[in-house]
């Protein structure tokens, strides 16, 4: 009888540090940046925000080409290193409202720039880019589409007809902020409908990067009169660990000295497909082809009381897919709405944005930002 306690004894303490083992694995992979498989890349890279409110939905095969993961590394950790370039010096003030806008500067490839670049990557292996235009979410109101994953159900009209949590004054002083998590994201060159095999899409020049897209966005605006400060901290660099954790510090930081701020966007791209085949999100416009956009909006799913707010930022997404729906019916992808929070606690007014993915080209991108900046302009003006 007593051998028989003892063994008991022993398989219960066995259990219970196995149980803990297990917890503490499970919350390393949640909050590490690390060389797994992409699956677990997904749910671990970056995903760890402020106050423990993490979280990623399961997405199937057949959903992947319709909605691609949010702003996972480019490439395996460890396998690669960003160029050794000198980052670009972040704004430290505010943007004074720059000259309208009303046609996009152009930054079009020149034939000699193409053949150069082939001829850099002669011999290498190239692999295609396909386009496609997504549409269809699994919610929707009107023209507009939602791609729902989280743990709650959404009334699209009821969200639209209540107020939004933030006032625009017409004042000098900045009223959004435009920042980059991962400022490093970066696109294709050059629409060839292929890349190479020695594709790396980030790069430490902001001219470069998914910075280059967000000066768009805040030109528009401060067209439009809405003062709006562009950071573009490298956030993502030298580490990739950690980004959202700096980013929040930028915001933090510039809504302390402004506390005019009421609206934040981080501006990133998304990635689409595999090492061997990419898929790119289009549309045209007068003409011109550009990234399609897609917003991202959280849902409070484990009640965290620092993010009780989260459906004042649901409804700004939402004005803003209805707002670009009416001028540019394929611009936006499904709005995502699911389980995470991404910074977006930090005021009613807080979004993340992917222009595009990594095999669209630089100018689509940018051409995207320039839109979305007159459709942001529009909305926002409407709360002044």
């Amino acid at each position: 009888m007593g051998r028989r306690k003892k063994l008991y004894g022993f398989v219960r303490s066995f259990l219970s540090v196995m149980l803990v083992v297990t917890g503490v694995v499970c919350a390393a992979v949640r909050i590490a940046d690390s060389g797994m498989s992409l699956p677990f890349e997904i749910a671990a890279a970056e995903l760890a925000m402020p106050g423990g409110n993490t979280g990623y939905p399961e997405v199937s095969e057949e959903a992947a080409e319709s909605f691609a993961e949010v702003s996972v590394p480019a490439e395996p950790a460890g396998e690669k290193k960003l160029p050794e370039k000198q980052p670009v010096a972040k704004s430290s003030g505010k943007n004074e409202p720059v000259k309208s806008q009303n046609d996009f500067e152009a930054h079009d490839p020149t034939e000699a720039g193409l053949e150069a670049y082939k001829s850099e990557h002669d011999g290498e292996q190239e692999y295609p880019v396909h386009e496609m235009n997504i549409t269809e979410g699994n919610t929707r109101y009107e023209n507009i589409q939602v791609r729902n994953v989280s743990s709650a159900s959404i009334d699209i009209k009821s969200e639209l007809e209540s107020e939004l949590g933030f006032t625009l004054e017409k004042t000098d002083e900045p009223q959004v902020l435009i920042y980059h998590t991962h400022a490093s994201e970066s696109y294709l060159p050059y629409d060839t409908g292929y890349f190479y095999e020695s594709f790396f899409p980030r790069d430490t020049d902001t001219s470069n990067n998914v910075c280059a897209v967000g000066e768009e966005i805040a030109k528009q605006l401060n067209s439009a009169g809405i003062v709006t400060i562009h950071d573009t901290t490298l956030h993502d660099h030298p580490s990739y660990s950690g980004a959202y954790d700096r980013s929040l510090e930028t915001i933090n930081k510039y809504i302390e000295k402004y506390p005019t701020i009421k609206v934040t966007l981080d501006i990133h791209r998304d990635g689409i497909g595999t090492d061997t085949e990419k898929y790119k999100p289009v549309f045209t416009a007068d003409g011109r082809k550009a990234a399609q956009v897609m917003i991202l909006a959280g849902y409070n799913y484990d009640g965290c009381e620092e993010f009780s707010d989260w459906e004042y930022n649901l409804r700004f997404a939402l004005r803003i897919q209805d707002e670009a729906s009416k001028e540019y019916p394929e611009m936006m992808r499904p709005l995502n709405f699911a389980d995470y929070m991404y910074n977006m606690n930090v005021n009613t007014g807080s979004l993340l944005i992917e222009i595009g993915s990594e095999s669209n080209t630089l100018e689509e991108a940018r051409y995207a930002g320039y839109l979305l900046g007159k459709v942001l302009g529009r909305v926002l003006k409407k709360q002044i």
